[in-house]
């Protein structure tokens, strides 16, 4: 008989991304390893990126409770009587207004640990019934947000019922917060959260080497690693019947471009290669591009002719664009955190089978499962004369071959894997 896990997550279809997709993924392949999956999610969630798509990958008998969240940023789009559907791009201005910085100072120091802690206290009497009537044999909290984390903590206390911890980045040491005017004493808070959570969870799960080994040393315990992956399900039936075109050199970026993530170096690296040489190349641009990046663009005469920005398109409707490129760009955060940093779409770049080049640290967790698998090459985000000399030397009809049993980063065996660490953890407390 199946027992059954709580997932509380706050992003969940329609909301479209990385978090969304790994939560997603556990959610279809942990009923193959003895686990039924329920959601426990916001009913009206503050997010702009949606993807109906992602919907239909909802199995028909995963059970999904949404429950009412109340967010602040309604009453900051009130007050400031504009329609900002992205927040995040308050911190991206330039130019901010008295308001702007009123409404960051108080993200940073009265909103702790985030923006969601008001749906902790709500949640936790909803669910603390539930569990009491024994629904659920272990629950997951996945965070950021790392509010959710204090759903789990709160609910454990009360309950005693087996909790795992999922970070899909970093908390105190996060590098989000470095970009917020925060008070010492709201950070020290947030220490004090994060080592409570590390503390009274019965398992620690995160994305990276670099992250598992950075909560090994703030919790002196073992934490759990279980990276994103692919879905082979996700590819074209007929992909490897699929050819790109011969014709001059197809490049593709996919997700968001914003302020961590910094085009700059390979446009310009891309445009010193070629500018010269009358060669058909094109770069596009798959997803979300901030507005420094796409003014920039759209100012140089080369890079509006050899740079596509195509929008956000669904998850589905990225694989056609694969399908046409001969060589995939990653960027890799410049930052903090950048060493941990391995996007979700890693993955799913290596199992298309395109080369990647990407731009981060060399010696970052990104690098080494690129360098192991021979799937690509990293160059650091000044490395002009790499990017350059790679560029010049690539021809469209390169392949690689994988020295990497990739199936290990697929998403049904990393299903296996936490269904295994749920059956410890379960059997262990009882």
């Amino acid at each position: 008989m199946s027992k059954r896990v709580l997932i509380i997550t706050y992003y969940w279809p329609p909301s479209a991304g990385s978090g969304v997709q790994r939560w997603l993924k556990f959610a279809k392949y942990l009923p193959d390893f003895g686990w039924e999956p329920v959601i426990f999610t916001p009913e009206n969630p503050d997010f702009e990126l949606k993807d109906e798509s992602m919907l239909k990958e909802i199995l028909p008998s995963t059970e999904v409770l949404k429950f009412p969240i109340w967010e602040p940023y309604g009453l900051f789009r009130k007050f400031k009587k504009e329609k900002l559907t992205d927040t995040a791009k308050v911190l991206g201005k330039k130019q901010k207004s008295l308001t702007d910085k009123a409404g960051i100072w108080l993200r940073a120091n009265a909103l702790i640990p985030d923006p969601r802690r008001f749906w902790v206290k709500p949640s936790v009497g909803f669910l603390t019934d539930l569990i009491e009537k024994g629904q659920f044999d272990a629950i997951i909290t996945t965070g950021p947000p790392h509010s959710l984390h204090l759903i789990g903590l709160q609910l454990k206390r009360k309950t005693g019922i087996t909790w795992l911890a999922d970070f899909r980045d970093p908390w105190s040491k996060w590098e989000f917060l470095d970009t917020l005017p925060m008070m010492k004493w709201v950070r020290k808070k947030h220490e004090t959260l994060e080592k409570e959570v590390l503390k009274e969870s019965d398992a620690i799960i995160t994305i990276s080497p670099t992250f598992q080994k950075d909560f090994e040393i703030l919790s002196g315990r073992k934490v759990h690693l279980l990276t994103n992956g692919f879905d082979t399900t996700d590819l074209p039936e007929n992909w490897d019947d699929l050819q790109t075109s011969s014709d001059g050199i197809e490049i593709l970026y996919t997700g968001v471009i914003d302020a961590i993530r910094n085009p700059i170096p390979f446009l310009e690296a891309l445009k010193a290669t070629f500018e010269k040489t009358g060669k058909d190349v094109t770069l596009r641009f798959v997803g979300k591009v901030s507005e420094n990046v796409t003014a920039t663009i759209k100012s140089d005469p080369w890079f509006h002719n050899q740079v596509r920005l195509e929008g956000y398109v669904s998850h589905k409707e990225v694989f056609s664009f694969y399908q046409k490129a001969h060589l995939q760009l990653l960027i890799l955060t410049d930052t903090k955190n950048a060493q941990g940093n391995i996007p979700g779409k890693l993955f799913e770049y290596m199992a298309t089978g395109r080369p990647i080049l990407a731009l981060g640290d060399p010696n970052g967790d990104s690098a080494k499962i690129l360098n192991d698998s021979n799937c690509g090459k990293v160059f650091r985000h000044d490395d002009s004369r790499g990017i350059e000399d790679f560029l010049r030397d690539f021809k469209p009809q390169m392949e690689y071959k994988t020295s990497l049993n990739l199936e290990k980063y697929s998403r049904k065996n990393l299903s296996l894997q936490l269904a295994q660490l749920l059956d410890v953890q379960t059997n262990s407390i009882s």
